[in-house]
Order: structure tokens, then sequence, then C-alpha cells
């Protein structure tokens, strides 16, 4: 093990937020909102169409005052300056991490090994733009003359997170007669379901890998072909269906995809960062070119937000510190996303994957021990489903659990008072939260309601809710492709802000590969029992007796 790094929680400004934590310790934030009128206006800021209310958190101006000083002693402004213009901020691959130059409108010039990448994605988008209008307008059809009714996305990852949530959040911008489907895991049940459903002469398949080397898209895409081969019977036609996005174009064409049909990656883009990328093209298929720009040019608004906002008006940079004050001083170990939208459903499924691989990591960039907490826990669901299940656990649990609640003030169903409805559960969701309810207050409701003093006594303390619970709440107009963009280019930065202040390389992801590559070792073991004399432990090798007890091999 590398000796621990102390720089940061040796510095002065990490202890100056520790001794403004103890003063806060007993502080209730009712009394924050009593001694401060204007407490919700002063901390309420906006930004490439989103707007962020962090009013209700355990926050005062002397720790936000600190936040940002611990922000400057770790050279954020620098670091983000980096970032930017593609240094390569990838210390341990040595890469750049572009994606920001993947939503650049091309009025700039950002050079990697000589090559101007803006360039790359601008031809990349016209010719995305060409593929797309041609499957649409239907003047590409599959191989029997017919247009295409349905799109098989297959990847993992990147490759589909982030596609997935956008095709949902988007879902009114769809143009109809074009259904997309996603393929991702493995298990053969995902594949076979979504398989059963199409006719291969209308189905277009996108193989979306960058090293066209994960297994799990690879095993998916080869039962996609056979199934393809064994309805059309025709070897020529899989180059009229199958299209694939990846940096690996001879084995895109080994595979039988045409060469016109491979559309580029680059390893200045991690998976995670892809969406903005020919990745996307799912989306645009769905949505329409104008429609895939717009979330973009959303995108790009919150970069430019990203870099020109003082650090104290600047949304990334506030949504990160606040999550740097939490797990870091206040021992929070988990962060909820609650979206009260249904059509942001898979928001916290993409940020998860975002933020977990992102910050999960325990030595620095120099590779010496953390002495301090990386990443929390991501985790969440869609409002108010929630408030039936784990809200439960944020109100009267033992843990501190830090909550963003993202809401439109608009919405694109207007049913009802449904929406309205829905946005008070939000707000009275996040009062709750901050407010609790004390046992005084109990005790006075169950009187209230003519209950007896010794049932009160008895009752009282189990309806008493701490409160002091932190949240943000962020909005927008209405959810469209450019809020979208935004959106999650916000929660994009304030992971890469995360990762400055922790000194972690945001853009790696090692500890993935150990249990793939342990799993490659492991299934011959499976289906072969005398390939390898190796063992491993014996938990394993029992349970590779027992897969094959269960399949007679």
């Amino acid at each position: 093990m590398t000796s621990p790094c102390t720089a940061l929680t040796s510095s002065s400004e990490w202890k100056e937020l520790a001794n403004l934590k103890e003063r806060l310790q007993t502080r209730p934030m009712r009394g924050l909102f009593a001694d401060d009128p204007e407490r919700a206006r002063r901390y309420f800021i906006d930004g490439a169409g989103l707007s962020l209310d962090f009013s209700r958190n355990r926050l005062t101006d002397d720790v936000l005052e600190a936040l940002m000083a611990l922000a400057r002693h770790c050279k954020l402004e620098e670091r983000r300056a980096a970032l930017l213009c593609g240094e390569k901020v990838n210390v341990t691959e040595d890469r750049p991490a572009l994606h920001t130059a993947l939503r650049n409108p091309g009025t700039d010039t950002i050079a990697v090994d000589g090559q101007d990448v803006v360039a790359e994605v601008t031809a990349t988008l016209a010719r995305m733009d060409t593929f797309v209008h041609e499957v649409r307008n239907q003047s590409r059809t599959g191989y029997t003359g017919k247009a295409f009714t349905d799109v098989v996305s297959i990847g993992i990852g990147g490759s589909f997170l982030g596609p997935k949530l956008v095709t949902e959040a988007l879902q009114p911008y769809r143009t109809p007669g074009l259904r997309c489907h996603y393929v991702a895991n493995i298990d053969g049940t995902e594949i076979c379901e979504a398989l059963e459903r199409l006719n291969p002469e209308t189905t277009l398949f996108l193989v979306q890998s960058k090293s066209f080397g994960t297994r799990e898209t690879l095993e998916n895409s080869k039962v996609a072909r056979d199934w393809f081969m064994e309805r059309s019977n025709n070897e020529q036609a899989v180059a009229s269906h199958f299209m694939a996005v990846t940096a690996n174009k001879a084995a895109a064409q080994d595979f039988g995809i045409d060469p016109e049909n491979v559309f580029p990656m680059w390893d200045w883009v991690g998976g995670r960062y892809s969406l903005w990328s020919a990745i996307g093209l799912p989306v645009a298929l769905t949505i329409g070119m104008d429609n895939f720009r717009a979330l973009l040019a959303g995108a790009h608004a919150m970069d430019t937000h990203f870099r020109d906002a003082p650090l104290e008006k600047n949304l990334p940079v506030v949504m990160a510190l606040l999550g740097i004050w939490y797990s870091n001083f206040w021992g929070a170990e988990t962060h909820a996303i609650l979206p009260y939208d249904h059509y942001l459903r898979s928001l916290p499924d993409h940020l998860q994957q975002l933020d977990m691989e992102s910050s999960g990591k325990r030595v620095n960039q120099q590779g010496k021990t953390l002495d301090y907490h990386s990443g929390p826990v991501i985790w969440g669901g869609v409002g108010a489903n929630g408030q039936h299940a784990y809200h439960q656990l944020i109100h009267q649990g033992t843990r501190l659990i830090p909550a963003d609640f993202i809401i439109p003030l608009q919405t694109h169903n207007p049913v009802a008072t449904h929406h309205a409805d829905l946005f008070a559960n939000c707000l009275g969701q996040s009062r709750a939260m901050m407010t609790g309810k004390t046992l005084e207050e109990a005790k006075a409701e169950l009187a209230a309601s003519g209950m007896a003093e010794t049932d009160i006594e008895r009752l009282a303390p189990h309806k008493v809710i701490p409160g002091n619970q932190p949240s943000n709440t962020l909005m927008m107009n209405k959810v469209t492709p450019e809020t979208v963009g935004a959106l999650i280019a916000l929660y994009e930065h304030r992971t890469f802000v995360q990762g400055v202040i922790w000194d972690v390389d945001s853009f790696d992801q090692w500890g993935v590969e150990l249990g793939k590559k342990l799993g490659e070792n492991i299934l011959p073991r499976l289906l072969e029992s005398n390939t390898s004399s190796e063992t491993s432990d014996s938990a394993t090798d029992n349970l590779i007796a027992f897969f094959r007890s269960a399949n007679y091999l």
C-alpha cells in the first residue's frame, strides 16, 4: 500500500471547514431561515436554462466562502482550463478528456496530437445528419426495400445508459414510426425478448463499442446477427442492417459491417461521457438531428456557464462543493437523485455510472492513498413513487442523506392538477427533510386529535422527525432537448470538480477490469471441465461445479 496523502486534509482550508462543521453541528436549518429572511433569494443561482435553490443545506456564508477557498487551494480554475483546452487530464491513460468538444458548435479549434478534434466532430455530425435523414425519409431501407421501423442499440455502460436516458427524456419529441430498443445485459433474456417482437426486414442494428471487443456487446451482437441470418438467409444483407460506432474499424469490418456504416469513436472520449458522439445515434434517429443538435447546444451552454461563471455563482461548482461538504465533513455515504418527472426516470442510473465510475478511487493522481473518502454511493428514483418507499429512511433513519430534487416547472402532459400535485409533493418532501417534526410538535398534533395523555406519551417519540436533511432543488422550465443537455452536462462538470478537490483521475476506471478479466478465465471452466488446471478459491470452484451440475455439463 502506498503512503497516505495528507496534503489536502492538513491544509488550512480543510481545517477551517472542519471547524465550521462543528459550529453548525447543533444548529437547525429552521434557525438559519429564521435568522435570514433573504436566505432563499441569496442561495439561488441559475445558468444554461437551469435554476438551483440550495438554501436547504447546512450552510452559512462562512461555509460557502470556505468551500470556495478550498476550491481555489486545489487550483480548480486552472484544472478547469486544462480540461476544456484539451490537456491530458486523464493522467493514468495519458489522454485528454474532451467530451466538451463533442458539443462545441464548431467555433473553436482544439488540437490533439496535431489534429483539430472539433473539425473531426463537425464532420462526424454531418455524416450522422445524412444517415439519420436517409433513415427517417425512407431513402435508406432494409434489404427488401422496406422502411426501417425499429432500431436496436447494442452496447453497455456509457454506450447504453446515456442514450437510454435521453431517449426516454425526450419522448415527446419522438417521430412516430421508428421505435428504439436497447440491449445491454449479457443475460440472454434481454436480447431474446427484444428480438421476438421484431421483423428482420425492417430492423436496424447499432453496435456501440469503443473497442468492438466488449464481451457483453460482442456476444449480443453475434446473437443479433445469427437471428438476422436465420431469417433473411442473406449474408450480403448484413451490410444494410448493421451499423457500428467504434474506434476499431477493422473489427467492425470483420464482423460484416460495411466500412461506410462505421462511425468513429476517439481515445479522448470516455464511455460514460460518449452520449454526445455518434453513440447518440439511437437518440438522433428517434428525435431527429435538429433535436439532437439542440441537445448538444444545451450541453454547450452549460460548458460555457461552467467556464465563465464566477465560482460562487457556478452551478456545477456549488453542487460539487456541497457534495464535498457532506461526504468529507458530515460523513454522508450516499447521495440521492430524485427526479420528479417520469421522462427523467433513468437519470439516477446514468449518474450512478458517471459519478461512481469517475469518483470511486482510493489513490490520488500521484498514486498515494487517500486519507479521506472519495465519491458517495449514488442512488434514487422517480418522484413521487419514492415517497412511498425509501423516503422513510431519509426522514427517520439514522443516516445523513443529501438529495437533489429535480423538477420542471411545466409538463408536457397537463392532466387535471397532476403537475401541481407533483410539484407540491416535491416541495413538501424537501421541506419535511429540512424542518422535521419536534417532540413537542408531535405531542401537540396528537393532543389536537383528542388522544389521551398516556397514549400521546407512548406514540409521540415515533412521530418525531429530526429534520436537518440537506437538499437541492434543481429546476428547468420544461424538459426539452436543451434543458436535458444542460442537466447532464451539469452533473458531468460536478463530477469533475469533485475529482479536482479529491485529486483523483475522474476519467479512468481500472477497477472495472479485474472482475471482467477473472470472468474470462472462469468461463472456459464453466463450459468444459478439463480446460484448465487452474484453481482459484474454494467458493469459486464449488460454484463452478454447482453450475455445471445444474446444466448437465
